[in-house]
Parts: C-alpha cells; sequence; structure tokens
C-alpha cells in the first residue's frame, strides 16, 4: 500500500482522510439537526453542543492536515475519459467543499464564542475566544451556520450523484480509485 498519491491513484492517507471527513461530516451535520430539538430538560442538551463543539474544531485540525496533504503531494490526473467540463466542475467542486467547511467551521466558532469563553475540546484543551463584538453575534452566525450547512449537504450530494454517474452511468475508475489504493503492478486506470 502506498501512504502518498501518484498520478494514477490516491495514496492510503488522502483515502482515510477523504472517507473520515466525509463520514465526520455526516455525523456532526445529523447531530447539529438533533441537538436544535432538544429542550432545556433533556439528557443530551448540554452534552450534545459539546460534542458537536469539540468534534467541529478536531475536524478543522484534519481539514487543515487534508488541505496541506492535498496541496504539497502529487494528485492523480483526471482520466482521459472525462470531459474538460467535467474536469473544471470536479475542480470547483472540490473548491467549494472546502470553502463551505471551513466557512461553517468558523461560524460555529462565532456562536460558541459570542459570550466570550473559550471553546473547549473534550477536556482535552480549549480554543481562546477573540469575540468580534458584533450585536447578536450568535444568532447572525447561527443563521450563517445553518444555511452553510444546508448548502454543504447540497454539495455533497452533486458530489456524490456525479461519483455514481461515473461509476454507474460511464463505468469508470473514479469512485475505484477513491476506495482502494492501486497497487504497483495493476493496471492504470488511464491505460484502460
Amino acid at each position: 500500500m502506498q501512504i502518498g498519491n501518484n498520478e494514477q491513484s490516491w495514496g492510503v492517507l488522502s483515502i482515510l482522510l477523504h472517507w473520515l471527513v466525509a463520514l465526520t461530516v455526516f455525523g456532526l451535520f445529523t447531530l447539529g439537526i438533533w441537538m436544535t430539538g432538544l429542550d432545556y430538560y433533556h439528557a443530551w442538551y448540554n452534552r450534545a453542543p459539546l460534542i458537536h463543539k469539540s468534534v467541529g474544531i478536531i475536524l478543522a485540525c484534519v481539514l487543515l492536515l487534508r488541505l496541506a496533504w492535498r496541496l504539497f503531494n502529487t494528485n492523480p490526473e483526471a482520466l482521459i475519459s472525462h470531459a474538460p467540463w467535467e474536469k473544471k466542475l470536479a475542480h470547483n467542486i472540490h473548491l467549494l467543499l472546502y470553502l463551505m467547511l471551513f466557512s461553517i467551521i468558523v461560524s460555529g466558532y462565532f456562536i460558541s464564542t459570542s459570550d466570550g469563553r473559550a471553546v473547549e475540546v473534550f477536556n482535552w484543551f480549549e480554543v481562546p475566544a477573540y469575540p468580534i463584538g458584533i450585536e447578536r453575534q450568535e444568532d447572525i452566525a447561527g443563521a450563517v451556520h445553518w444555511y452553510l450547512a444546508l448548502i454543504l449537504m447540497a454539495l455533497v450530494a452533486l458530489h456524490t450523484i456525479s461519483t455514481l454517474k461515473h461509476h454507474i452511468i460511464d463505468r469508470d475508475e473514479t469512485l475505484k480509485r477513491m476506495l482502494r489504493v492501486t497497487k504497483p503492478n495493476e493496471k492504470k486506470p488511464n491505460e484502460e
């Protein structure tokens, strides 16, 4: 198994980071929707937001690692079967996914620190508060957080549908490249 990427396939670190981020985002979205329906007397009323915030901060660190890995590592070339517009659209969707993820994390940070308190991460460490002093900061950041999360889920749906289109209709290696690492003696996807 290769750790790094090469021109034909993703390495194990890229694949693991991709799926870790995907599962975490789905988990946070689900937890976020669920916890907004909790009343004050529910056993998870305080616990769920603490978990949501803590995982969100850890996700920010993982995203920074993933972005650095992507920027400083070779990325596989697009398959030759992909049309130029598909390559451009895929590139733009990936940029938007990163932009949405970081924007959601920043807006969540502004929700959590609107009262001047640091964000506690699983009692391991704290992220200090830097309140920006906007009137109704928590409400504004909360609305931004919610709508960005909805936009993110729409982009994830588009990303998923596109991947399934490549897998089911085009029958190309797009999905397979993110599900497994190409072995050195395997046929390269561009050579098929």
